[in-house]
């Protein structure tokens, strides 16, 4: 299954797959056509911005530059249920970042599904929470989500019943630490 999966996104579709946080959305980087069906499926404005999903940190260096306080800070809290906000090099697209602030999600999933599919996609996915219109927390059992996206998406990875809250996000594109969002990750220690 995990096969299919990484040969679909490759050629341009929409997979659901759990992580260490709720199920989301992945697809490929370069897809717009893919990124384009996941707002229109989460309906979301065309400034929401996605997060890219890392095997591990070695594969962040080529999308965000991160200083060493930051490196460090991501290292003991990676992999998790954090997306951190990074300053985007100059090789990522710019379509991929936030226009205003030359930013970046990245996340590095601690869920063996997760990690199996970027390992066999061999590359970082573009991903969005499996968070519907209308619906305040994410779909968490795959017998519903397949219900609910049937013929909108091209394949459910069952990791069984999922969590439902959000990563954490911590902004680390600036000298300070930033929650922008409270979710599992733990954050009490960016507290001021």
């Amino acid at each position: 299954m995990l096969q299919q999966a990484a040969r679909i996104i490759r050629e341009g579709g929409v997979v659901v797959y759990p992580t260490d946080s709720c199920y989301a959305f992945g697809w490929h980087s370069g897809d717009t056509q893919a990124s384009e069906k996941v707002r229109r499926l989460r309906r979301t404005e065309r400034d929401h911005d996605f997060t890219l999903v890392c095997r591990d940190l070695s594969e962040i260096s080529a999308y965000a530059r991160i200083d060493n306080w930051a490196y460090r800070m991501l290292r003991s809290l990676t992999p998790g249920p954090y997306t951190f906000i990074l300053r985007a090099t100059h090789e990522v697209p710019k379509r991929l970042q936030d226009p205003k602030r030359r930013s970046i999600g990245i996340r590095v999933p601690d869920h063996r599904i997760a990690q199996a599919l970027l390992e066999e996609l061999g590359e970082p996915l573009m991903s969005s929470t499996l968070l519907l219109p209308g619906e305040s927390v994410p779909l968490s059992d795959p017998e519903e989500i397949a219900e609910r996206v049937k013929g909108q998406v091209d394949v459910v990875l069952d990791g069984g019943a999922c969590g439902v809250e959000p990563t954490s996000v911590i902004d680390l594109s600036h000298d300070d630490i930033r929650i922008i969002r409270e979710g599992k990750g733990d954050v009490s220690a960016f507290r001021e």
